[in-house]
């Protein structure tokens, strides 16, 4: 009998939720086949049999949250699918019940005893670290309870040593200064609840932090879109003939962003710790609005693309992100992001930052508008509002101006950025 474990996917996940099992007890399986869909916090993946065999037994159900290395299966190598590995499940899990039916009085009051000390079930909606959640339970501390340094919100085992320690409390704030968990509010109304998934957890979670954690601050523009809008129509039909791929506005935001960034290197960093991160090359995330939620995508070197490249590298990543085909490989990293509200019609937002990246553009509907032209005659325009949020602690109000004016020029006069590629 061989046991089916939840596999090392990457350095940075080590939990998930079983979203789908794709297999049932008494199912044969091949070594290597999809066993059951996996949700993390990143991307969905597929879980693959270790071994070939008939699966015996599912030990956890869809909706469970499950950490890397717990057994989840087991895996019958000379059972026959339907047959035998089936029953002989049934018959141990019968055998399994009389066994603690029959159990001596003080065992089941041990049992009950070591339950008692467990933390609460809400502590699996709480990121956690394996080794921070077995020190928690150890410790009989919940999760909830603890603070995360992580900047990602993930609760380590020193953060479990830190809440550990004895707190002198304040004689009458001590009730005042600890935050109310939230509570459920029972309604006189019809209401339905609907359980944050994974992903929507950990977005949430995000988004909080970059408040937290950053000086934010937006700044806007706005960008007479009409060279862009003459330049596509007249080269988008030969463009697609040749590239097999659409010329939409996102290229040229991307070719503006870029030479942008090379103009502004304190706006493509991070901060670590003491130090200012300052990249030499250029990733732009690009926000992809799915059912589950906002997830970006990562073009690799966009400084090296021309505007075929990065057409076709935002269509490939979001075809995958709404197929919930993204790698992590795709996921991971990023200097800078552009998000398109405008799309959905918004005029005007201030983008959260992806953390730890320290800028932010967005994208806005484009909208006609009557404009003041240099000769002082009124002209109706397209016109589109810029936004761009960024980390006040490395960039200064000055550069974040003059970075996004940068942009307003590079797009109203797009043909600087052809010669570029």
């Amino acid at each position: 009998m061989k046991e089916l474990k939840v596999p090392e996917l990457a350095e940075s996940i080590t939990e998930g939720t079983i979203s789908e099992w794709l297999v049932n007890p008494g199912d044969h399986v091949e070594k290597g086949d999809p066993v059951l869909e996996l949700e993390t916090d990143k991307v969905n993946v597929e879980v693959n049999a270790e071994y070939g065999g008939v699966v015996k037994e599912l030990l956890k159900d869809a909706g469970d949250d499950v950490e890397v290395g717990d057994i989840i299966a087991t895996v019958d190598e000379n059972g026959e699918a339907g047959g035998e590995a089936a029953v002989s499940a049934a018959e141990e899990t019968k055998a399994e019940t009389a066994a603690v039916a029959e159990a001596p009085a003080d065992e089941k009051k041990a049992e009950t005893k070591v339950e008692a000390a467990e933390p609460a079930a809400s502590n699996k909606n709480t990121l956690a670290t394996p080794a921070a959640r077995k020190r928690a339970r150890e410790l009989g501390i919940s999760l909830e309870e603890i603070s995360a340094r992580d900047p990602f919100g993930r609760i380590r085992p020193e953060d479990v040593e830190e809440a550990a320690k004895p707190k002198e409390k304040p004689a009458k704030q001590a009730k005042a200064d600890k935050p109310k968990q939230s509570e459920k509010t029972e309604f006189d109304k019809p209401v339905e609840r609907v359980k944050m998934t994974r992903r929507r957890q950990t977005i949430a979670n995000r988004l909080v932090e970059a408040q937290h954690t950053s000086a934010m601050l937006t700044t806007f523009n706005e960008v007479d879109m009409t060279a862009v809008m003459q330049l596509r129509s007249e080269r988008k039909d030969k463009f697609l003939e040749k590239h097999d791929v659409k010329l939409g506005f996102m290229s040229f935001f991307t070719k503006a962003v870029v030479g942008a960034l090379k103009e502004f290197p304190y706006i493509n960093a991070e901060i670590q710790d003491n130090e200012i991160v300052l990249k030499k090359f250029y990733d732009v995330g690009i926000a992809v609005s799915t059912d589950d939620g906002l997830v970006v995508p990562v073009v690799r070197d966009a400084d090296r693309l021309d505007f075929a490249g990065i057409e076709s590298e935002i269509s490939r990543l979001g075809k995958k992100a709404r197929n919930k085909e993204l790698s992590l490989d795709e996921l991971n990293g990023g200097s800078f992001t552009i998000t398109n509200g405008g799309i959905f019609g918004s005029l005007v937002s201030t983008p959260i930052l992806n953390t730890p990246q320290v800028g932010i553009l967005g994208m806005h509907a484009i909208q006609k508008r009557p404009i003041a032209m240099p000769d002082d005659t009124i002209q109706i325009r397209p016109m589109m509002y810029l936004a761009l949020s960024y980390d006040h602690r490395i960039v200064d109000g000055k550069d974040a101006v003059q970075f996004l004016v940068r942009i307003k020029q590079l797009l109203e006069d797009p043909y600087d950025l052809l010669l570029e590629g």
